[in-house]
């Protein structure tokens, strides 16, 4: 069933319609068709479940219970039938539920919005003034408080001449170290059949 589920199935005509699925253990799920896969795995939108309960003490009579669900996936391996039950609403106002009616006011964006320049977000500024750890400059060890920042706080700068040196033996396009030598793999017997 998996191999005829495409994007130009028949199936996808009946998106929005309301539909009976019938579920292998004789459940029915009635609902609005969203979605669908290749393994038909399906949603269902204000979907209700009905199901047949045999009555205790009566082996032939049987009631029809049924369940609201809300929103549903249902496993494709479990589904036995599909019946269109009715088809979309053609009318715009029956087709936005009351929940989603639109009101008076006016639409604002919420929680995202750009932030003052110069000040950070609340608790991201820091402690108080006078409250924490002093300031890095005043944390810095005698000798960096005048030299440039080029290096983390607490390395001491470069000396003088250093600027110009080559990088130190074995960095990648440099010979190796002096007492290292470069040792060729000697030739095994099994080398001929390579």
């Amino acid at each position: 069933m998996s191999g005829g589920m495409t994007k130009n199935s028949k199936i996808l005509n009946f998106i929005n319609y309301r539909m009976r699925v019938t579920v292998d253990d004789s459940r029915m799920l009635v609902g609005k068709f969203l979605a669908f896969d290749k393994h038909l795995n399906m949603v269902l939108a204000d979907c209700e479940e009905f199901r047949r309960i045999g009555v205790k003490g009566k082996t032939k009579e049987q009631r029809e219970e049924k369940r609201s669900l809300g929103l549903v996936l249902v496993r494709g391996d479990a589904v036995v039938s599909i019946q269109v039950e009715s088809p979309p609403p053609t009318d715009e106002s029956k087709r936005i539920s009351g929940a989603a009616q639109p009101g008076t006011g006016m639409g604002r964006a919420a929680g995202r919005a750009m932030p003052v320049p110069g000040s950070a977000p609340a608790g991201l500024a820091g402690p108080a003034p006078g409250v924490g750890a002093p300031g890095m400059a005043a944390m810095a060890p005698a000798h960096m408080q005048g030299a440039p920042q080029s290096f983390p706080p607490g390395m001491p700068p470069m000396p003088q001449g250093m600027a110009n040196m080559p990088p130190p033996p074995g960095m990648p396009g440099m010979p190796p170290p002096p007492g290292f030598q470069v040792r060729i793999a000697p030739k095994h017997w099994f080398s001929k059949f390579l």
